[in-house]
């Protein structure tokens, strides 16, 4: 049975001794009301809320206490905790958190879980259009080439892999609105219409890569280890993955360069998509 409580949030965070003996009525024997304690281990600058009312504890561990629960149901919680790991990127964590009277649950939010995936928010970062060149000079981009940008800003890479890099046809993801109207007026502009398409969407929420051969990023660690999976695992050999600046966890890159505009260094990652004639990946590996 699952009832849903009032929140933790404000409530003491210090246990109260429930000693002596039972009050005037009480059955000795019968189980009594209890509270529950939850321990939160989180990234130490992250806000925490607890059923949607933001907590006042910090620290990389933080201890609230329940009001007095009826022994025998179970209850529940859901913590939500928000940081932001660099200038850029906000990563919203939420976990739902079963309760029982007089018992002490550990929940700790510094560890990804895929049945209650991260939302992953990145702050438009334009990338400089000598270093997007270079991207699509490493991806190798050519005529028969189907290029999808994740992330794409203001289209600045579907745009000139078709203009200047004469790609089949190219497509830009991204969740935010205005960088999509941004992206087709360039995509005009450019008189590239016809060639690049634009979809608003959360990349985290795509099944597939359709017919891509090129993949371009610049996302973020977080973001990148999550798409991971989906770029190895619908991806056809042959194909080409460029990031900026981010790595995809532990899956090693084939190639990194450094390019240098007015004084100031990007990383670019390659990593390209290799297989039999069957189209198993000999590039996968163990997920972090």
């Amino acid at each position: 049975m699952n009832a849903r409580l009032r929140s933790l949030a404000g409530l003491l965070v210090v246990l109260v001794a429930l000693g002596g003996l039972p009050a005037r009525g009480q059955d000795k024997d019968k189980p009594r009301d209890a509270p529950a304690t939850v321990t939160v281990k989180l990234v130490s600058d992250a806000t925490l809320e607890i059923d949607g009312e933001k907590t006042s504890q910090t620290g990389s561990e933080r201890r609230f206490v329940s009001p007095s629960l009826r022994p025998g149901i179970r209850y529940y919680y859901v913590l939500r905790a928000v940081w932001e790991p660099n200038n850029y990127t906000r990563i919203t964590r939420t976990r739902k958190v079963y309760v029982e009277a007089g018992k002490t649950v550990e929940v700790d939010l510094r560890k990804e879980d895929k049945t209650q995936p991260d939302k992953i928010f990145v702050r438009y970062v334009p990338t400089p259009q000598t270093v997007v060149d270079r991207m699509l000079e490493l991806g190798k981009v050519g005529a028969d080439d189907v290029v999808i940008d994740l992330g794409c800003g203001d289209g600045r890479i579907p745009v000139t892999a078709v203009s200047k890099f004469k790609a089949k046809r190219a497509v830009g993801i991204d969740i935010d609105p205005e960088r999509i109207k941004e992206s087709k007026a360039n995509a005009k502009a450019a008189d590239v219409e016809s060639k690049v398409e634009f979809r608003q969407d959360d990349v985290m929420k795509l099944k597939d890569l359709g017919d891509a051969t090129v993949v371009t990023l610049y996302l973020g660690e977080d973001l990148n280890r999550q798409l991971r999976p989906i770029l190895q695992k619908t991806l056809k050999p042959g194909s080409r993955i460029v990031s900026h600046r981010f790595t995809l966890g532990d899956w090693k890159p084939d190639h990194t360069e450094v390019v240098s505009v007015d004084g100031v260094e990007y990383r670019l990652l390659v990593w390209n998509i290799k297989g039999d004639k069957k189209g198993k990946d000999k590039d996968k590996d163990k997920d972090d």
